[in-house]
């Protein structure tokens, strides 16, 4: 497989990320956002919608992190991302739309870059901007994860999955945006836990080829 991607794409880590998680192997192509090589015609014929990730398997191009991560958990079952019972999915699926769906799409690039050329947005009001939407989102995940009595050091149960593959690229850009972390401790607890494992940390921005 080869995966095109950028190292501080937030949709790219999460895919790196459960890459890892399933112990899959991939071939790293970088797409440096910065120099604007998603929106030229060599990537585009790739993905003509022009964003990161995609990954290419066999003769299939997969594009949008979502699709990707779905079709690795139907493609490759073992070890599992989500869990077995149809409750606790559903629930799981929830925590990760919370970034997938309510944070991450409006704080993306093109949306920060939108805010800069159309309204004038220096980079107090980008942080402003992202740490509103950021501070949302994470208040609904903190008071889930409180209330989730079963929960034992992970977004759910004992183990990554899922939702930490989401989470935990949203903290690096909440951290990024200069956002203060320290009154969410569970979601904190829940980042220290994934980052003391390999595959987040061999999924970390700061750990990719074409980091500068």
């Amino acid at each position: 497989m080869k995966l095109y991607n950028f190292f501080r794409s937030g949709t790219s880590h999460r895919l790196r990320i459960a890459l890892n998680l399933k112990g899959l192997g991939y071939d790293y192509v970088a797409v440096d956002l910065r120099k604007n090589e998603h929106q030229g015609a060599a990537f585009k014929a790739l993905n003509p919608q022009g964003l990161v990730p995609a990954l290419v398997a066999g003769e299939q191009v997969l594009t949008q992190s979502v699709a990707i991560i779905e079709w690795l958990e139907e493609r490759y079952p073992t070890p599992a991302l989500l869990p077995t019972d149809v409750r606790d999915r559903a629930h799981v699926r929830a925590l990760a739309a919370i970034v997938g769906c309510d944070i991450h799409p409006v704080n993306n690039k093109r949306i920060l870059d939108t805010l800069r050329a159309s309204f004038g947005a220096d980079d107090a009001a980008i942080n402003q901007w992202c740490g509103t939407w950021i501070g949302d989102g994470f208040d609904a995940y903190e008071a889930l994860l409180a209330a989730d009595t079963r929960r034992a050091g992970f977004s759910f149960g004992s183990t990554p999955g899922l939702a930490d593959a989401y989470l935990i690229p949203q903290i690096e850009s909440a951290r990024r945006f200069k956002v203060d972390l320290g009154r969410w401790p569970l979601i904190m607890e829940v980042d220290a836990n994934c980052n003391a494992l390999e595959a987040f940390q061999r999924a970390a921005p700061m750990a990719q080829p074409d980091v500068s």
